[in-house]
């Protein structure tokens, strides 16, 4: 059962998360620092074990069709930590998409709602791109 009220632990979860983000945007924009790095993913993930559970981390984490993104994710961590960076970003990239490819639709209807960005996102053409992986999740 998902609760969907937002208590203290939700918080604190959305903000190690946002955080999470914030130092991995700032380790790619300080030419990959693999310490900024490895700061925003250990805050990321740590913010979505709080935000979900860890019994819904571990469920979606370990799910079949979810292991080629959990490994790639996994594995590009820990080059990150033993100081390949640029390596263990692009790996975590491509695990990333692969993990949250069933989110993209969702995603799309959200963007489409947002006032300035959602005209942007109502053209034919990306309509079209988003509308073609509707329903399913991104081929790989």
């Amino acid at each position: 059962m998902v609760s969907f009220e937002m208590n203290d632990r939700k918080k604190i979860g959305l903000g190690l998360t946002g955080f999470g983000v914030f130092f991995s945007f700032l380790g790619i924009v300080f030419f990959f620092d693999k310490g900024l790095l490895a700061m925003g993913n250990i805050l990321f993930f740590s913010g979505v074990t709080l935000t979900i559970g860890l019994k819904s981390t571990m469920q979606f984490f370990m799910k079949r069709q979810n292991f080629k993104g959990t490994i790639s994710f996994g594995l590009g961590f820990f080059f990150v930590i033993i100081g390949w960076p640029i390596f263990g970003m692009i790996l975590e990239a491509y695990g990333f998409v692969v993990l949250f490819s069933g989110f993209w639709p969702t995603l799309a209807v959200f963007l489409q709602k947002i006032p300035v960005l959602g005209w942007l996102f109502q053209q034919p053409y990306v309509r079209s791109f988003f509308d073609k992986y509707r329903g399913r999740r991104v081929p790989v």
